[in-house]
């Protein structure tokens, strides 16, 4: 089993690039990482650390690729108290609806009794043109908690 599994959801590939830089940086820190793009719920370990990455597209939706996961965590409602994450959402702050996939997400994981290390990143891609760059400053501050 990794240290860390990153859960990436993307529309178009952002938050997936975002996901793997962060796990080469997590790697280089001496961490295993295993990162998954869009896993159901079976797929996932309910113990240990995860690293959740999303954009949000439309009217604060989840991507398509993550949508399943988060059903099926609120129709199952697994138990999620050994869980720790931390969560990085890309998003534009054009939009009232700002980063809303991550809050979501975010939400719903700690319903569930997940707990979040540190606090949550949301990266405004009209200010950052390479995500990227927040995150990997934003995860050198994790690790740090971990």
């Amino acid at each position: 089993m990794a240290d860390i599994t990153l859960i990436s959801g993307s529309t178009l590939g952002s938050a997936e690039y975002v996901a793997e830089h962060l796990a080469e940086k997590l790697e280089a820190a001496g961490f295993t990482t295993e990162t998954l793009h869009g896993p159901e719920l079976d797929e996932l370990t309910l113990s240990g650390r995860w690293l959740v990455v999303s954009s949000t597209h439309g009217a604060g939706d989840l991507p398509d690729n993550l949508q399943p996961l988060l059903e099926q965590i609120e129709e199952q409602l697994p138990d999620l108290s050994q869980v720790q994450f931390g969560a990085v959402g890309l998003g534009s702050s054009e939009y009232d609806t700002f980063c809303g996939a991550i809050q979501r997400i975010d939400d719903l994981l700690i319903a569930r009794g997940a707990k979040r290390i540190g606090d949550r990143l949301e990266i405004d891609v009209t200010e950052h043109e390479i995500p990227e760059d927040p995150a990997e400053e934003w995860v050198k501050i994790w690790i740090n908690l971990l």
